[in-house]
């Protein structure tokens, strides 16, 4: 049975000038994937890629996609770029996304993630094209109370380190922007998607488990796990990618009705704690070893949080797909893809984002339509 990428999302993707802010990026490189699949014409605006290993310098995206380098706290140049491609869909992903290096470098993470989306904003109020624009933040937005139950998207948003604070004040940034500037009808509509804990080949950056645990099997090293016990939903990229994606269409087919935050996260099976995720990942890549030092005083990190997808469920009529064994396959299938020295990358990225289709039709969700 054949895929037909075009009328995925009701084919609302084929042929629209999709912009991307931070395409260089983990999350940003699989959306500009995906996009392309469909058949969008795809543009990213981002900082370049910190290092070789990067997914979007693996798979040789900047041949695939137009790109500019830039930084999102430059509002002249981020406006100059709207303007010069009039896209009609914009996603907002560029931010500084590690919360150790928000104890390091509170300001930058501040100036990037706080004006970065104003900048992303104004611009997507300076171009008549845009229909549809999100703003990606963090399940870490909410003021974490370490509940039993997930956050619904209308609980306080919060935060206690930098980089939490920073996505909480996005949430509000988002908020003012669409009660101020974008509440008519037959003009952009904007919304924001709060997802965490996103694993998935590609993703190099450092202190994240999944990546560290690639680096020491890839230097044939013992993975120390300073955190075993914390527990977190994990879900695998193309998870909330599919949300953000849902989200996008409706806004720019109905509007105002789906504007606003949006939760996309895991199932409730998907949640465990570090220890299993790891036992998990060496029980099905047959390799690998960890330990736990000895207990230092670290930066202070949430053991709990967990995301509310009841409205996401309900409203767009998106769930997850991949259960917890498949999300650990996928993520597994991913880096050994780049462990092995794969020399065409990019094909296998859509060799596994056609499985994932394939797995979301015969589950009958609907953004996936049906198999021909």
């Amino acid at each position: 049975m054949a895929i037909e990428p075009h009328h995925l999302f009701s084919g609302i993707y084929r042929g629209k000038r999709v912009l991307i802010t931070g395409d260089t990026g983990f999350k940003g490189s699989w959306l500009a994937i995906w996009l392309k699949l469909m058949g969008a014409d795809v543009y990213g605006y981002a900082l370049p890629p910190k290092s070789d290993v990067e997914n979007y310098s693996r798979c040789n995206l900047g041949t695939v996609i137009h790109h500019r380098d830039g930084d999102v706290r430059d509002r002249d140049a981020l406006l100059g770029y709207f303007g010069e491609v009039q896209p009609e869909i914009a996603f907002h992903l560029a931010a500084q996304a590690i919360v150790l290096d928000s104890y390091d470098q509170p300001r930058d993470t501040f100036e990037t993630n706080l004006m970065g989306v104003v900048n992303f904003f104004e611009a997507v109020r300076a171009t008549p094209s845009v229909m549809a624009a999100i703003n990606i933040t963090s399940d870490k937005c909410y003021q974490n109370n370490e509940w039993l139950w997930g956050y619904r998207e209308n609980d306080p948003m919060g935060g206690n380190d930098p980089y939490s604070a920073s996505k909480g004040c996005s949430e509000l940034i988002t908020q003012s922007y669409l009660r101020s500037f974008f509440p008519a009808p037959g003009k952009c509509h904007i919304a924001s998607a709060r997802a965490g804990n996103v694993i998935g080949g590609g993703d190099w950056a450092p202190y994240r488990i999944v990546p560290d645990f690639f680096r020491a099997l890839a230097e044939n090293k013992t993975l120390l796990i300073r955190n075993p016990d914390a527990v977190r939903p994990w879900q695998h990229v193309l998870e909330p990618l599919s949300g953000y994606l849902l989200l996008a269409a409706r806004l720019f087919d109905d509007g105002s009705r789906f504007a606003g935050g949006w939760n996309f996260g895991p199932v409730e099976t998907n949640t465990c704690a570090v220890r299993e995720l790891i036992e998990k990942l060496i029980s099905i890549s047959g390799r690998g070893s960890y330990s736990v030092p000895p207990s230092e005083k670290a930066p202070h990190e949430a053991q709990l949080l967990k995301l509310d997808i009841s409205k996401a469920n309900t409203l767009l009529k998106w769930r997850p797909v991949l259960s917890f064994r498949e999300t650990v396959e996928f993520t597994a299938s991913g880096y050994m893809d780049e462990l092995t020295g794969n020399s065409n990358l990019y094909a296998c990225r859509l060799a596994q984002l056609e499985q994932y289709i394939r797995l979301a039709a015969n589950h009958r969700i609907p953004w996936a339509g049906s198999l021909s």
